[in-house]
């Protein structure tokens, strides 16, 4: 999906690592949303807030929080049923 997106072979092998160091300020702040959403069951610090807000609108934050909650459920989902990943 991504490479659909527009991401190269390089960003998407960045984000396999966990390397969102060559990306805006703001897509690395949705990344580490993701990731402390995921691993502190869905809770986010503040300073993580903050660093969204600097870079989105509430409406975008909305959205982008939506998101990994909605990956988190369905990879839980899959997980769970041993449902392989799909291409």
């Amino acid at each position: 999906m991504a490479r659909r997106l527009g991401a190269t072979d390089d960003e998407i092998a960045a984000l396999a690592r966990g390397d969102a160091a060559n990306f805006p300020a703001e897509w690395q702040s949705a990344f580490a949303t993701a990731e402390e959403m995921t691993r502190d069951g869905g809770r986010i610090s503040a300073d993580t807030y903050g660093a969204l807000a600097r870079s989105w609108s509430e409406p975008q934050i909305v959205e982008i929080v939506a998101v990994i909650c909605a990956f988190n459920y369905f990879n839980r989902f899959a997980n769970a049923l041993q449902i392989p990943p799909t291409k």
